[in-house]
């Protein structure tokens, strides 16, 4: 079932309403659809670099949007964001997750929104941890964009070489990716 799904999200991004189904896909994404709009992003990209941009701000928007939709449902509706949240298998972790979003939860926002986790899980849990909204939404665009301008930097940039050596490795590109992040608020902090 992922897979048709999977493929029906890739096979939007070549059709001709490629841009809003961008949007679409990646509002869903951040509250409750299980296909990161990176599927469609690539694609969208490499068929049009020009855009490349263009498309990253669709994706970042849609995508803070989506968020707080995603943030609304855990805050106002908390029995729904909970059976959401144990329909992804998430929901035997409640309590850690709640420690560590009281502890650390501007580091989770931004370390999630970078990975290829699912972020709906971070938007439902941050409404259901009743996270400052202002600081959710500054975070979910910091993030958001930035994990999509990469994408389309990337892309742009280096085209289809890259996007095979990041898949096969991705991994591995994660986990560069989060000490780079680390790495420089751990500086900023320090300055």
């Amino acid at each position: 079932m992922l897979r048709k799904l999977y493929d029906w999200v890739f096979s939007l991004a070549r059709s001709k309403h490629a841009t809003k189904s961008l949007a679409v896909v990646s509002f869903a994404e951040s509250s409750f659809f299980p296909i990161p709009p990176d599927v469609m992003l690539a694609p969208m990209v490499l068929a049009r670099p020009e855009r490349a941009y263009f498309y990253a701000t669709v994706c970042t928007i849609a995508s803070v949007l989506g968020g707080v939709l995603g943030y609304a449902i855990g805050y106002y509706l908390e029995p729904v964001g909970l059976a959401i949240l144990a329909f992804l298998g998430k929901a035997d972790t409640f309590e850690q997750s709640k420690a560590l979003f009281q502890q650390h939860g501007a580091w989770v926002i931004l370390v999630k929104g970078l990975t290829p986790i699912p972020f709906k899980l971070v938007t439902i849990a941050s409404g259901i941890f009743q996270f400052n909204l202002a600081l959710f939404i500054a975070l979910c665009v910091l993030t958001r964009g930035g994990r999509f301008f990469l994408v389309a930097f990337v892309l742009k940039k280096w085209g289809p070489a890259v996007l095979a050596m990041v898949e096969k490795r991705l991994a591995l590109w994660t986990v560069i990716g989060l000490v780079v992040l680390v790495g420089a608020f751990a500086a900023v902090k320090l300055l």
